[in-house]
């Protein structure tokens, strides 16, 4: 009876508050749609009003240079320059070319024959080529134009001859044609006008005239006067290529229609203006109306859920996980077992989700129980949120959670509620000033493909998510038979990887790093070597992740160090440097263990450099830099290996002094084709100069990029550019081939030095 009520008067809430608060929502979303519509429109009325003015005044400014060089053409002398065999250049500067800059400012000036070949040219500079074909070709719709008025001009006399008679009650300036053009960057009105008889009206042959081409530069003078005469301030020339630009702009075309350029302004936004008035007082009794409404749907609502809420925490109390508030493990293998003995669950199909939260046990690390409790409630709060109708969440122990899916039945639906639960966790978890970061790992297993059994889909969504966090966490995966297998071999690999270590089965490769001054070979970095019995070679990629996920790693990193120091005695010049995983610096005695090495094998501590990654610092561990510091106190050079591939490297760089730094080789494979990756190397080489570190490259495969690191400041180069890694008995061949070619160089470069002198 009770909970009829409550879903009585939850039923009445929503039928009172949705449509309420809908309306309201509507009303405000008309409101100001309606302000903003109008303030567009005004806005692009005035926009449009500006551009037709400013075309209009750029048409009248043309128009004024057409009258103005027409002023100097029409006269008889230079018609008769200009049609005669020989031209008068002299005359054409002083009484044309001159005449015009003085009195017009036109700068330069092309006279066309009747063959539209170039006869006399003037500009600023009298050493200047500017004229060019593809200047010609610009210009060369606009002189044809005038042409061919000019030729419709020549009236046929009975007589033979032709009579000269255009017609200047069509256009004022139909003998001439005026636009824009680009020279050298720049943006010239220019106006091309046909070089008519005054007096002599009779010809006897119909040809084309010459033509005068006179150019005045589009610069902040002109333009600031044609923004004074349309009105408009704040005008702004670009020539193409142009900047991306906000606002109303015209295009600059030049005659065969290519675009040169564009004027644009800051335009009025009368439109703006009022919306900016009418929008705070609109704001305000939005929010008071939204606000209002807010109030009455809180009201209600809590009033139909108070009854609800004390019913739900009884059976909360004893069906959930008293932290979380999601069912428990017994719950859910209950509501798992029903599901799996539906008849229709073949046809229905349903899906099983293990998953859990990546490195939480850092979180408890080091923030504290009370914050990893806080991010499992808030996980299971988002959870529920996105959970599918019918779908059952749970907390299994710790961060695990399983999640059932029923009617699923393939991996596309399962894959979208995996996707969203994703992209639930890109919002961080706040824990008083901290923002706490949280992904997940997800295996799934679906029904009836992967069996019906509850315990058997369990056990295989547990395997498929190992897969998930085996490969890089924060994603999902699906069981498939074969990550059984997977999971056997990884076994087999740990336990032949724990003999290798103890019978010495395992080798030491060695690649050579050179100093960039000099070419030689001044330090070694050690890495692991294993040739597996009757499989052969097993990369570092394969081994090493083992050896972290079981434990190895602090023997197998020991197991280097020892024969490194052992093999480093044939080298007594060469520094050794040695890779050390985070993990071994959680193993309690590390550096005890590190010392203990060095003085087994009589090794100075100089010449061992540890190489780190920033992973060493996750979650400010003060235990790792404190052992980083004995070692420096012990005389070990550290080295920040990988500089540059995470996020925060810098701060690393604050807190403690290292002594060398390696930058990441994705940077350095990526110079060749990307100023971006040499501007960061040249980067990153100047940090560690200031820092006073030795900087190392490594990673280098081609000549160039060696050049390149050496001229930077680069201190120690490494890479197959120098040497593949190298066996111990195979690095003592190379080291003396090395010193034989640098001596020869070095006397190479003697003999040039003394024959350079004689001379």
């Amino acid at each position: 009876m009770t909970a009829s009520k409550e879903r009585h008067g939850s039923r009445i809430a929503n039928a009172i508050i949705i449509p309420m608060f809908a309306v309201v929502l509507i009303a405000v979303a008309i409101t100001f749609g309606l302000l903003i519509w109008s303030a567009h429109i005004s806005d692009q009325a005035a926009e449009k009003s500006q551009r037709q003015l400013l075309n209009g005044t750029l048409q009248l400014t043309r128009d004024q240079f057409a009258r103005q060089q027409a002023s100097v053409l029409v006269k008889d002398p230079i018609y008769y320059i200009t049609t005669g065999p020989i031209y008068d250049t002299a005359w054409l500067y002083h009484n044309v070319a001159l005449w015009l800059k003085q009195r017009y400012g036109f700068s330069r000036t092309i006279l066309l024959d009747q063959d539209r070949k170039a006869r006399f040219v003037d500009g600023p500079n009298v050493y200047e080529k500017w004229v060019t074909r593809d200047l010609l070709d610009r210009l060369d719709p606009a002189v044809e134009t005038v042409q061919k008025r000019y030729l419709a001009s020549l009236k046929a006399l009975p007589s033979g001859l032709y009579y000269f008679d255009p017609d200047y009650r069509i256009n004022e300036h139909n003998l001439s044609e005026t636009g824009l053009v680009s020279i050298k960057g720049n943006i010239y009105l220019f106006s091309a006008t046909a070089i008519t008889p005054e007096l002599v009206k009779l010809v006897s042959q119909r040809e084309p005239p010459a033509m005068l081409i006179s150019f005045k530069q589009l610069n902040g003078e002109l333009l600031a006067e044609i923004g004074r005469i349309s009105a408009l301030e704040g005008l702004v020339l670009d020539s193409y290529p142009a900047p991306e630009t906000s606002g109303p702009l015209i295009d600059l075309e030049a005659p065969d229609g290519h675009s040169i350029g564009r004027i644009h302004w800051q335009a009025e936004q009368p439109g703006q203006e009022m919306q900016t008035r009418i929008a705070p007082v609109l704001t305000v009794l939005a929010l008071a109306l939204v606000g209002l409404s807010i109030v009455v749907m809180t009201f209600i609502r809590q009033s139909t859920r108070h009854l609800a809420s004390s019913r739900a925490d009884a059976v909360r109390a004893s069906l959930h996980d008293p932290l979380s508030g999601l069912p428990n493990r017994r719950q859910f293998k209950q509501l798992l077992d029903r599901t799996m003995n539906d008849t229709q669950i073949a046809d229905k199909g349903a899906a099983v989700l293990y998953f859990d939260l990546d490195r939480f046990k850092d979180i408890n690390d080091t923030l504290g129980h009370a914050a990893g409790d806080h991010v499992i409630c808030a996980i299971a709060e988002r959870l529920q949120r996105i959970l599918p109708e019918n779908a059952i969440v749970a907390r299994i122990s710790g961060d695990e959670f399983a999640l059932l899916l029923p009617d699923c039945p393939n991996e596309t639906q399962a894959e979208r509620f995996m996707r969203r639960l994703q992209d639930m966790m890109v919002q961080p978890v706040s824990f008083g000033p901290d923002e706490i970061h949280v992904t997940v790992s997800m295996g799934a297993a679906l029904a009836p493909r992967d069996g019906l059994a509850a315990e058997d889909l369990l056990r295989k969504a547990d395997i498929a998510l190992y897969d998930a966090k085996s490969n890089g966490r924060n994603r999902w995966s699906f069981f498939e038979p074969s990550m059984q297998e997977h999971v056997r071999t990884k076994d087999e690999i740990a336990r032949e990887l724990r003999k290798a270590i103890d019978e010495d089965l395992l080798d030491v490769a060695y690649q050579p790093q050179c100093d960039s001054r000099s070419g030689r070979i001044v330090a070694i970095e050690a890495l692991a070597r294993w040739n597996r019995r009757n499989t052969g070679p097993v990369p570092p990629s394969s081994f090493i992740p083992v050896a972290e996920e079981t434990g190895l790693i602090n023997d197998l990193g020991l197991w280097i160090l020892r024969r490194a120091c052992q093999d480093a005695q044939c080298w007594p010049d060469l520094v050794v440097s040695v890779n050390v995983s985070p993990t071994q610096f959680k193993h309690p005695g590390f550096v005890e263990k590190v010392s203990a090495t060095l003085e087994e094998f009589a090794f100075d501590p100089g010449r061992l450099e540890i190489e780190v990654t920033e992973t060493v610092f996750a979650g400010r561990d003060k235990k790792a830099l404190q052992s980083l510091r004995r070692l420096k106190d012990l005389g070990i050079k550290v080295a920040l290996d990988d500089f540059g591939s995470g996020y925060s490297s810098l701060s690393y760089l604050r807190h403690f002094p290292f002594d060398t730094l390696k930058i990441d080789r994705d940077f350095i494979s990526a110079m060749t084709d990307s100023p971006e990756a040499r501007a960061i190397v040249r980067t990153i080489i100047r940090l560690g100069q200031a820092l006073g570190m030795t900087i190392v490259a490594e990673g280098i495969e081609e000549k160039q990029q060696a050049e390149y690191l050496a001229a930077n400041g680069c201190h120690r180069l490494q890479g197959y550019f120098l040497s593949h890694p190298l066996p111990a008995k195979d690095l003592d061949e190379f080291l003396a081939d090395h010193e034989i070619q640098m001596e020869m160089k070095h006397q190479s470069l003697e003999v040039e030095r003394l024959r350079s002198a004689e001379y």
